[in-house]
């Protein structure tokens, strides 16, 4: 699935190029962005709304989502074991195998969390940390950001 600052960002970037068309398919989610002359569709994910806008408007989202008010942090003293890279997020080894970690399980330096896929390169990631793995903070498959929180970890 695809964040709105990305779209924003991908609109903007073929925009300023000369690239007349984008279209990108990634698990599932396709995003489509069409200069003007054409009618602009930007399209993700089936259940997605779909934002349309006519020749030379700027593109804006179909409805405004309201964020949440903030809420008190409980998490502050629990460890975050981030991702390095961008990437796709795995739990197991394969999709026949168990997760590395689970909820409940301890951990120490060096004990494998997850895989983080980048380029078709499969990077093992490893805990920083002594500790109980308390959250698993994203799905299996997902795509992750340079330093998204991966797990929260109770220190020990």
């Amino acid at each position: 699935m695809f964040k709105l600052s990305e779209i924003k960002e991908l609109i903007k970037l073929v925009d300023e190029s000369s690239v007349q068309e984008l279209e990108i398919e990634n698990e599932g989610s396709r995003l489509s962005i069409r200069k003007p002359g054409k009618t602009e569709v930007v399209q993700a994910a089936a259940i997605q709304p779909q934002v349309i806008a006519a020749p030379q408007q700027q593109v804006q989202p179909a409805a405004v989502v309201s964020e949440p008010a903030p809420q008190v942090d409980t998490t502050s003293h629990l460890h975050k074991i981030v991702s390095p890279m961008v990437g796709t997020f795995y739990r197991a080894s394969s999709p026949e195998a168990g997760p590395f970690v689970s909820v409940g399980d301890k951990v120490v330096e060096k004990t494998t969390v997850c895989i983080i896929e980048a380029m078709k390169l499969m990077n093992e990631l490893d805990a920083d940390i002594k500790g109980q793995i308390v959250e698993v903070l994203v799905e299996n498959g997902q795509l992750v950001e340079y330093g998204q929180p991966l797990f929260l970890v109770k220190p020990e």
